[in-house]
């Protein structure tokens, strides 16, 4: 009999890597600019080349995955993982310009985290668990806890060991995705869909509800990463907290709250509605943007940004969910189109608020009610979705 809950835990580890590479290097910004001279403009296009390398990834795998193989494709994303953050602490110091040590490393782990994305979803989607939705919020809150973990435990050694050693962290937080290399390789996998039986890209297309499915992901990534992205800042801005308390309260209570949204969905999904816990969770975070930019009292304001995160825990997982139950012969392209879509979300909405709130003279408040037409759009199209399914069920 196969171990499936062997491939679930390789599935586990697999997005606390991804919560690894996206949360680590950010902590070591200001250490860049201070140790190698690298401008505070070159410094955000380190996040930029992450998503942008992510988004490049997720069409690479709608086209090729399923010659490649999952199993093969899995564990290169693991190997890549573990390269790139090796090569960030050693890179840096070999090469002649230290910006692009790190860049290469970045896009190096940025390809390993795309094939994660892609692919951790559909593997977990094909194992034979009784609950799939529930099944696959619970796996989404892994990058909650990585993330979590990741700011913690990174803030600790910080403090006790100093930020000079900086890339000892890199290689010990290298080791979750080389110890995973053997996970993935001895685990069971099963296919998504039968071979040749998958939907392509433009069969995918000509779908008008799939490109629902598109817009509900975009606003999901968006609705998340507008204010995770920010919620350190509007800390700092909002309470005049330290850098330190700054990441604490904002992004890391914004993963814990997050995370628990998940693992709710995770533990009783089998007695919820998930459109309607989509929806409502949907008003939700209007009501926290709504407080995050109309609050006069920063501390309502940061509750805002911190339930926030509760608010949009089950979207990206729940999209990928109702996706998954529509075009049931999706296939890979399907996940790594969704994958794309999020992640086009989380870069457009964080810009788009930073724009604003410069525009506005650096007022945060300012950005985060312009992010609200994300929540917005969102409710709409899950609307959409579940006015189309009550007619199916009619017809």
């Amino acid at each position: 009999m196969p171990n499936y809950q062997k491939t679930k835990t390789a599935c586990y580890l697999g997005f606390i890597t991804q919560a690894i590479a996206a949360n680590f290097a950010p902590l070591l910004f200001l250490k860049f600019h201070s140790d190698y001279g690298i401008s505070l403009g070159n410094i955000a296009l380190i996040s930029t080349v992450y998503f942008f390398t992510q988004l490049l990834i997720d069409l690479f795998c709608a086209k090729f995955v399923d010659r490649i193989g999952y199993r093969v494709s899995i564990v290169i994303s693991e190997v890549f993982s573990a390269a790139g953050l090796i090569g960030l602490a050693f890179l840096p110091d070999m090469m002649p310009d230290a910006f692009a040590g790190i860049l290469i490393s970045v896009t190096v782990y940025a390809m390993g985290c795309g094939l994660i994305e892609v692919l951790a979803s559909p593997i977990v989607e094909a194992c034979p668990f009784e609950n799939k939705e529930a099944t696959m919020s619970l796996l989404h809150s892994f990058y909650c806890w990585g993330s979590v973990g990741t700011i913690v435990i990174s803030t600790l050694f910080f403090v006790i060991f100093g930020m000079d050693s900086w890339r000892w962290l890199a290689v010990i937080w290298a080791l979750v995705p080389a110890i995973n290399i053997y996970n993935f390789v001895t685990c069971p996998i099963v296919p998504i869909v039968e071979e040749g039986q998958g939907m392509g890209i433009r069969q995918l297309g000509k779908r008008p509800l799939f490109w629902v499915s598109i817009c509900l992901m975009v606003c999901a990534g968006a609705s998340e990463l507008a204010m995770a992205q920010w919620a350190s800042a509007y800390a700092e801005a909002a309470l005049g907290l330290s850098k330190t308390v700054g990441d604490l309260m904002g992004p890391c209570m914004f993963a814990v709250t997050m995370g628990i949204s998940r693992a709710i969905y995770g533990r009783y999904g089998k007695k919820l509605n998930l459109m309607r816990f989509m929806i409502g969770s949907g008003a939700l975070c209007v009501s926290c943007y709504l407080l995050a930019s109309l609050s006069s009292n920063p501390v309502m304001g940061l509750i805002g940004c911190v339930l926030c995160g509760f608010s949009v825990g089950i979207m990206w997982p729940g999209t990928i969910s109702i996706s998954s139950q529509k075009f049931p012969t999706g296939g890979t392209a399907m996940f790594a189109l969704l994958a794309m879509a999020g992640d086009l979300g989380g870069s457009i909405g964080p810009a788009i608020v930073g724009k604003v709130t410069q525009y506005a003279g650096d007022n945060i408040r300012t950005g985060m009610r312009v992010g609200l037409i994300f929540p917005v759009v969102l409710i709409i199209m899950l609307i959409i979705l579940s006015k189309t399914a009550v007619r199916k069920a009619q017809s």
